[in-house]
């Protein structure tokens, strides 16, 4: 019986390993809650907060192609993810300090509201933490060298 040879499995290296995949399981967890919550939110009281339960869904959105290209490899998906995690920093940013600032224009939260207060403030700091890996995991030919 011939079994395979550990060292001729290709093992998962770089971005998609270790730490890696833990990050990819907590933006793959914000993907269903946003996405359940704003499919709630928008068939049941869309009329009530419009603004809030659409940036529900682009924030859904935003955390489904982060969770997909964080999980491919290569360079193209790796700018891809980079791209929607600038996306969700700066939506977090601005509407968490719109929803400071004009508390009652977010009347209802959405998963950015207030820096993400409603989910522990995982929000502000995921997008965060998802550049750092990006950056240190980064392809060698991406890499500058001064």
């Amino acid at each position: 019986m011939n079994t395979p040879n550990t060292a001729d499995q290709k093992t998962p290296t770089g971005r998609t390993s270790g730490a890696g995949r833990l990050l990819i399981t907590v933006y793959a967890v914000f993907a269903i809650s946003a996405t359940a919550r704003a499919l709630l939110q928008i068939a049941t009281k869309f009329d009530e907060a419009p603004v809030a339960y659409s940036l529900s869904a682009f924030a859904a959105i935003v955390y489904i192609v982060a969770t997909i290209s964080l999980a491919k490899p290569g360079h193209t998906w790796a700018r891809i993810a980079t791209a929607a995690i600038c996306i969700e920093l700066l939506g977090v940013v601005v509407v968490g300090a719109l929803s400071l600032i004009d508390p009652a224009a977010f009347a209802h939260a959405s998963v950015w509201s207030k820096f993400g207060q409603g989910y522990g403030y995982i929000p502000l700091l995921l997008p965060i933490i998802g550049l750092i890996w990006l950056y240190r995991h980064r392809d060698v030919k991406s890499k500058v060298v001064l």
